[in-house]
């Protein structure tokens, strides 16, 4: 989520721009909280993921398929990227 992202979202919900000499005052914040939102629904987003990893490696075993195995590897993949994204 960008700065831009954050300020236009604001703008659409009314909390900038009805009192333009004010604006200023609230766009750090809403940075801020912009940023703090977006961390928490990837790290939800990330634990969704490693579940799935989880459950897959509980039902996988030499004999059975090996879509288990893949599908484990994959989310913990997924879980890992969605990390990232807040790295960059």
């Amino acid at each position: 989520m960008t700065r831009d992202d954050i300020i236009r979202m604001a703008q659409e919900c009314q909390l900038i721009g009805m009192r333009p000499h004010l604006d200023g005052i609230y766009e750090e914040a809403l940075q801020e909280f912009g940023a703090m939102v977006a961390s928490a629904e990837r790290e939800a987003c990330a634990k969704v993921s490693e579940k799935i990893e989880e459950t897959c490696w509980e039902s996988w075993d030499a004999q059975c398929d090996p879509l288990d195995q893949g599908s484990a590897i994959g989310a913990a993949h997924c879980a890992a990227a969605i990390r990232a994204r807040g790295e960059g």
